[in-house]
């Protein structure tokens, strides 16, 4: 499965655009401003139904237009040709059809054609607090444990219940007791099968990241992947017993899943403290070239990879060493951005790849008469 052709119009910074891929390697080059990750971001429309970037739909409508529109056609193992739609209307109702048929829920297009983002907003999995490690790892869990996702759903919302009652509870009485009690009972089951779960899913995942860091960094660093819960402590009922005092001080809940963590280590040591801007841009990459092979092991066929301004603090043995990488069998369909049209096709020329290359210049997207095919 690849993406064949596009055609947005009214997208963010382009009026109109169309556009027909290579099935391997794709590049948008230009100018910081010039429009390449906008058309990542239209790519990614069609997969998630949402933009990586904002997901307020009618900002992404051009200035001065009243609708946006991407058109996207997927060509399937023998020769079928899938065409997907997004539609937003100022004031109206998103519309997204597949084959000319419109979904009852956008959820239910989710996984269809998969894909996977790497962008430079990525390095707040390192920089920024837990909940953008947890968001991550939900996120990938999710996809493919339909339950998980329905559990992590109900224990949030009894966890909104706790809050809001610890909120109203200046004082406890026997009945608010009850309910705080009745409230840790139905999330403990919930609290441990989703701990297991996430503990279950870095087990499988942190020989996939290795194996991608290593390939990155040439061997000579050893990652690490650790996931840190408060159930690893004590139990559930046990910690909210503990923490019950604190917890009517401070007005929320302060122990539990909720706040579980993924440690990020290199040789030992935390990356955020002591990695490189190089070594932390290499650990991101792994990470999310490890959620695309975990999300291919599941679906059973390449997603598509979008790479976004990803060179940028990469040195050039990196560089060619990643791009190799993406460019070798177990990858599918490939989209990068670059600055550099002469850094990126002197390592495609070195390579040996097939590729296409676009020129982005102030909304207007054009193919390079450089194109290898």
């Amino acid at each position: 499965m690849f993406l064949s052709k596009i055609h947005i119009i009214h997208f963010k910074n382009y009026a109109e655009a169309e556009l027909e891929f290579d099935s391997n390697i794709n590049c948008f080059v230009g100018n910081n401003g010039a429009g390449k990750t906008n058309l990542l971001d239209a790519i990614y429309y069609l997969s998630f139904t949402k933009s990586y970037f904002n997901n307020i739909d009618a900002q992404n409508i051009r200035h001065g237009a009243d609708f946006f529109a991407i058109h996207g056609f997927y060509s399937q193992p023998g020769g079928a040709i899938d065409p997907v739609s997004c539609i937003q209307k100022l004031g109206h109702k998103k519309q997204f059809k597949i084959n000319q048929k419109e979904y009852d829920r956008l959820s239910d297009h989710i996984g269809q054609f998969p894909c996977v983002m790497i962008s430079p907003y990525d390095r707040d999995l390192i920089n920024e607090g837990s909940d953008f490690r947890r968001k991550f790892l939900d996120s990938v869990v999710s996809q493919f444990d339909k339950t998980y996702l329905e559990q992590l759903i109900r224990y949030n919302h009894l966890l909104e219940q706790r809050n809001a009652l610890l909120k109203q509870a200046a004082t406890v009485s026997g009945s608010l007791t009850d309910m705080f009690s009745l409230l840790d009972e139905q999330m403990q089951p919930l609290a441990t099968i989703i701990s297991g779960k996430r503990q279950q899913f870095i087990n499988d995942f942190l020989p996939i990241f290795t194996r991608f860091y290593q390939s990155i960094s040439s061997r000579n660093e050893i990652p690490d992947i650790r996931y840190e819960s408060h159930l690893y402590q004590n139990s559930f009922l046990e910690l909210m017993k503990e923490s019950f005092e604190k917890d009517l001080l401070q007005r929320y809940t302060g122990k539990g899943i909720h706040k579980d963590d993924l440690l990020f280590e290199i040789g030992g040591f935390p990356i955020k403290k002591y990695g490189s801007q190089g070594q932390q841009k290499s650990f991101v990459v792994a990470l999310k070239l490890a959620q695309y092979e975990f999300t291919k092991l599941r679906v059973g066929f390449c997603p598509i990879l979008l790479l976004d301004d990803i060179f940028d603090k990469l040195d050039e043995q990196r560089i060619g060493q990643l791009l190799a990488l993406v460019s070798s069998e177990q990858f599918g369909q490939v989209f990068i951005t670059d600055t550099h049209l002469q850094r990126i096709s002197t390592i495609f020329e070195s390579l040996n790849l097939q590729y296409r290359i676009f020129k982005t210049v102030s909304g207007t997207v054009t193919e390079s008469p450089t194109t290898h095919a």
